[in-house]
């Protein structure tokens, strides 16, 4: 009996230090650090900005411009605006949600309401002819990296969200922005737990940052990024 007790302790012993250096190497995963200053200032503003070219994981906006094409079928090719609230309108189909799909998504889409009401298997394609949108790059460690079209007034917290946020093996402690700023391109790191908290302001983002989440997931990115900026820039915010 002592010896079936003892067993059972030191069972429960090594269960509870097993948790315990589980719940320590998740915490050590979500720390502040890194080779980037964190912001203690507003951040500037960026230059001007410049064009991106449109590329197959754009996330469509308002004002994009989409040239739909149906084989075939000439009554539902041609140009496509996208409305302020991120719709299309096509004859006889209506109104299609585009906004933050691909162009490939808003394909299938289509593909699939034709089907469905006027067409047997019918052939679509979608290309992106003007991107109007302000942009911003989402990469790093959040679940669906990619270029995002923003709003006028959009934060740090809202671009992650767009993102569908951080993953699991992501370290919202440790956000870089980086962005172009007289000619220069700087680096400033956010702390997302403290901004949630209330601890921290939300900064805005604007078109053309660069956002890299760090993480198991984002080392390669992140290396990338901080590799292609100046040394000076790299200990210094905005």
């Amino acid at each position: 009996m002592r010896t079936s007790g003892t067993n059972q302790v030191w069972r429960r012993l090594s269960a509870w230090v097993v948790m315990a250096g589980v719940a320590m190497a998740l915490s050590g995963c979500a720390t502040r650090g890194g080779p980037v200053a964190y912001a203690t200032d507003p951040l500037a503003k960026p230059d001007i900005p410049t064009d991106i070219a449109p590329s197959n994981d754009y996330h469509l906006g308002p004002a994009d411009v989409l040239n739909v094409s149906v084989y075939g079928v000439s009554e539902f090719s041609g140009d496509y605006t996208v409305d302020s609230v991120g719709r299309i309108k096509l004859p006889l189909v209506g109104d299609v949600a585009v906004q933050g799909q691909t162009s490939d998504q808003v394909a299938t889409v289509l593909t699939q309401k034709l089907q469905a009401t006027y067409l047997r298997d019918p052939k679509v394609q979608v290309v992106l002819k003007t991107a109007q949108s302000q942009r911003i790059t989402v990469d790093g460690s959040v679940a669906q990296p990619g270029l995002y079209a923003i709003g006028a007034d959009t934060t740090l917290i809202q671009a992650i969200a767009t993102a569908k946020g951080v993953t699991d093996d992501g370290n919202p402690r440790r956000v870089v922005i980086f962005r172009k700023i007289a000619g220069v391109r700087q680096a400033a790191a956010f702390d997302l737990t403290d901004i949630r908290r209330g601890k921290a302001p939300d900064p805005q983002v604007y078109s053309n940052d660069i956002i890299v989440v760090d993480g198991n997931g984002a080392s390669k990115a992140f290396k990338n990024v901080v590799q292609a900026l100046p040394i000076a820039a790299l200990f210094r915010p905005f």
